[in-house]
């Protein structure tokens, strides 16, 4: 087959995808006409028509959908390519995040941390799966707990103190860890350390589970603002929180607390030598008061 015209392709692309040679046209900034001349270059060459031709709009024809299908992953792999380049080039960040370390510590601080690297650019996604890094989507993931793909770069981010959190209506009635046998807790599904590894730490068995039950931290936390129960929660993801007086910590000094690395920052070796990653690693070792990771 003939090498078709990258401008033909694109052409297509755009009248596909709006339905439209003006449209099209507009999007690339050239005539209806060119787009039109474009795309009939494009069938001639291929010796298949792609589009059924009404009045004013077009639609594809099943030609045409079977090739947009394709077109339109291979525009999608190359945007993605000339990011990859500009990122590893550049100052350009593409950060995944676990959820509730994203909404609870990392974006508090995200003004901060362009202010502390002047010229750094953040792309956040926040998730729950685990990127394998194999399409090059990102740089960097601050996942929560140990990663589960081999031949990373693996930057524990310290211990977290996970303790009983309340609303300060509630903790008046909280004196002693055998106080939340009889309590509304708030169980978080995900989180590695639950209510049963805080009886047993304590040497209580576990009551039977009969409060709320959230997906993610964060919704506990904010559940326990407003006064729904107690949450087991990591004091790093409720700082703010227990900062400005909305929870505070009943059992502080008066049970025993768990204590656990839950966050991890991992990235491909390859990346070590990306700025934007040397730029971050720096600062979230100096911010969690970290010994600085050594390139």
């Amino acid at each position: 087959m003939r090498r078709l015209p990258l401008s033909s392709l694109q052409a297509f692309e755009a009248a596909a995808r709006t339905g439209s040679f003006r449209a099209a046209g507009e999007e690339l900034g050239i005539s209806p006409s060119a787009i039109s001349h474009a795309i009939r270059k494009l069938e001639d060459l291929m010796g298949a028509t792609l589009f059924d031709r009404q009045s004013r709009r077009v639609r594809l024809n099943p030609a045409g959908e079977a090739l947009l299908a394709h077109v339109a992953a291979g525009f999608d792999q190359m945007r993605q390519g000339v990011e990859t380049v500009g990122a590893r080039s550049g100052n350009l960040l593409r950060l995944h995040c676990a959820p509730s370390m994203a909404a609870q510590w990392l974006l508090p601080r995200l003004r901060h941390l362009l202010l502390a690297q002047p010229g750094l650019e953040v792309r956040l996604a926040a998730g729950i799966d685990y990127p394998r890094f194999e399409h090059d989507a990102f740089d960097a993931d601050i996942c929560y707990g140990p990663p589960r793909q081999e031949g990373l770069v693996v930057v524990p981010l310290g211990e977290e103190t996970v303790t009983p959190l309340c609303a300060p209506e509630l903790a008046a009635r909280i004196t002693s860890p055998e106080d939340l046998t009889a309590a509304r807790l708030i169980e978080s599904d995900n989180k590695r350390v639950r209510w049963a590894n805080w009886f047993g730490a304590n040497g209580i068995i576990p009551p039977t589970p009969r409060g709320s039950r959230f997906d993610r931290s964060f919704i506990a936390i904010a559940a326990a603002v407003d006064g729904l129960g107690i949450a087991l929660e990591s004091t790093r993801l409720a700082e703010r929180e227990l900062a400005d007086g909305r929870l505070v910590a009943p059992l502080a000094g008066r049970a025993r607390d768990v204590r656990y690395t839950g966050h991890y920052l991992v990235f491909p070796r390859v990346a070590k030598s990306r700025r934007a990653v040397r730029m971050f690693t720096q600062w979230l070792t100096e911010e969690l008061r970290l010994p600085p990771y050594a390139f």
